[in-house]
């Protein structure tokens, strides 16, 4: 197999899938709202989970070029599940706090935008997979 620049340089994989991440949740909230909202978009929120992506590219990526019975893929995959559960189970947690303090306060000063939806996790998943598998017979 010819050298791909990709997986000589691993990080890649995964800056590539931020960008593509960051630009499809950019052109949903567009979609969905009628404006551009950059902020939102860097942000966390909204579909595909950009945590979600990233790892899962990660991941794919040490195992088409690693194989799935590596340690290295064993340690990227125990961070892959680590950062999707927290973006959906304890950013959860911490949005029904914000919610909470913030209706106390009678204002918002802490961000409650902080979860995601299984679905956004989902769905940035298989963003990631496919990315990495795309970069990786590029």
């Amino acid at each position: 197999m010819p050298e791909n620049p990709f997986y000589e340089m691993i990080i890649l994989v995964p800056a590539v899938t931020f960008a593509v991440s960051v630009i499809l949740k950019g052109l949903a909230i567009k979609f969905n709202t009628g404006r551009w909202d950059v902020e939102r978009s860097l942000g966390s929120w909204w579909m595909p989970s950009v945590h979600s992506s990233v790892v899962v590219s990660l991941a794919t990526a040490f195992a088409l070029k690693y194989w799935v019975q590596s340690d290295l893929f064993a340690i990227v995959m125990g961070f892959t599940v680590i950062i999707i559960y927290d973006a959906i189970n304890v950013r959860f947690e911490a949005w029904l706090h914000a919610k909470a303090i913030n209706k106390k306060l009678w204002r918002k000063e802490l961000k409650e935008s902080l979860w995601h939806l299984p679905s956004e996790a989902f769905a940035g998943s298989v963003l990631g997979i496919v990315i990495a598998l795309i970069l990786f017979y590029v």
